[in-house]
C-alpha cells in the first residue's frame, strides 16, 4: 500500500499559563513547595504514567507532544534542570486548565 500524503503538522500552542506564573494558582505553589514530590506522583498519575516520573523531561516532554506545545527535548531538559519546581507547577496548573475545558 502506497502513502500519498504526507501527515499535517498540527498548530503548536504554547503553555497556558508562563513558568513563573505561580501566582496564577497559589494552590499549586504551596502544593509545590511543601510537597514537591507528591505533586510530581499526582502529575504522573493524571497522566497515566509512572508514579517516579512527575518530574523528569520525559514527562514534560510527553505532554507537550501530547497537546503540540511549542518547544523541543533540549528547553525540556534545560527547565526541569534548573527550574524543577517551576516547571512542575506550570505543568500542573496546564493540566488543570486543560480539565476544565474538557481538553485533558
Amino acid at each position: 500500500m502506497a502513502v500519498f500524503n504526507q501527515p499535517t503538522k498540527h498548530e503548536l500552542s504554547d503553555f497556558q499559563s508562563g513558568l513563573c506564573n505561580c501566582c496564577d494558582d497559589v494552590g499549586t505553589c504551596v502544593y509545590g513547595y511543601f510537597c514537591y514530590m507528591c505533586l510530581g506522583c499526582s502529575i504522573a498519575s493524571e497522566m497515566g504514567e509512572c508514579f517516579c516520573c512527575g518530574h523528569s523531561v520525559a514527562i514534560r516532554s510527553i505532554y507537550r507532544t501530547r497537546y503540540n506545545i511549542r518547544g523541543s527535548l533540549c528547553e525540556d531538559f534545560m527547565v526541569s534542570t534548573c527550574c524543577s519546581p517551576c516547571a512542575s507547577c506550570q505543568l500542573k496548573r496546564d493540566i488543570d486548565r486543560r480539565k476544565e475545558q474538557g481538553i485533558f
